[in-house]
């Protein structure tokens, strides 16, 4: 069990950066549900960043357990790969180039998340951006996932943190949870107790990773969580190149 106080006095807050409710076109965990998840795990924060939308992180801040914030978020498709935007209060909208994007977060107050940048099997920003259009966006990064417990294949975690190391950027863990089982699999451990962007910003320089991974056999359900959801009308946005 995890919890804020480390024996010595300091208060430290334990997030998880990156999770997923039904409101996501391939996840089919309540929101209500993984607020309570994360609680009884431990976590003292957890960032909803659910596909093109807010309102499953709205849910999940309403029935929040006390001792947990939810942070209200969104991985946001761009032409040039997906985005994580915290501490958001309107949605993002989808489709602009990664920059606008980055930006557009910006503009709200949030932090700009570079989620699973090297993943192959994902809309991973190394992949779809060009060599001028990547450098534009690391120049607007606030953090890069220098560990996602979803990617099984490949060195895409190492490429990240190599990447995070190189730029000067923070790197942090996060489990990108689709179910419950996945909450809190991976975190990130800073110093304090955090209440806005400002603070998580700033507390990233002296993160601690916590690398768990997910399983193969969790990843293998998503299909049909997928299948569900667009029998449901919830389907992936298309966004062009």
């Amino acid at each position: 069990m995890l919890g804020p106080d480390t024996g010595s006095g300091r208060q430290r807050s334990f997030i998880d950066l990156h999770c997923h409710t039904a409101a996501s076109f391939d996840s089919l965990s309540r929101p209500e549900a993984v607020a309570r998840t994360a609680a009884a795990r431990g976590l003292t924060h957890l960032a909803i960043t659910d596909h093109e939308r807010i309102d499953g992180a709205l849910q999940a801040r309403e029935a929040a357990p006390p001792g947990l914030s939810v942070i209200v978020g969104q991985e946001v498709r761009t032409r040039g790969g997906d985005l994580i935007g915290l501490y958001l209060e309107r949605p993002i909208p989808p489709g602009l180039a990664a920059s606008e994007t980055a930006d557009a977060i910006h503009e709200q107050g949030g932090l700009v998340g570079l989620p699973h940048p090297f993943d192959r099997f994902r809309a991973s920003g190394a992949r779809r951006n060009s060599d001028r259009d990547w450098l534009a966006l690391l120049e607007r990064v606030d953090y890069i996932e220098a560990w996602n417990a979803r990617i099984m294949v490949g060195d895409g975690n190492l490429r990240a943190a190599e990447l995070a190391h190189e730029r000067g950027l923070p790197g942090v863990a996060a489990s990108d949870a689709h179910t419950l089982m996945e909450v809190g699999v991976a975190y990130t451990a800073v110093e304090g107790h955090i209440t806005n962007a400002a603070q998580l910003r700033a507390a990233f320089a002296q993160a601690n990773l916590v690398t768990g991974r997910s399983s193969r056999l969790i990843r293998a359900g998503m299909p049909l969580a997928k299948g569900l959801q667009w029998l449901r009308g919830n389907r992936r946005l298309q966004v062009g190149a």
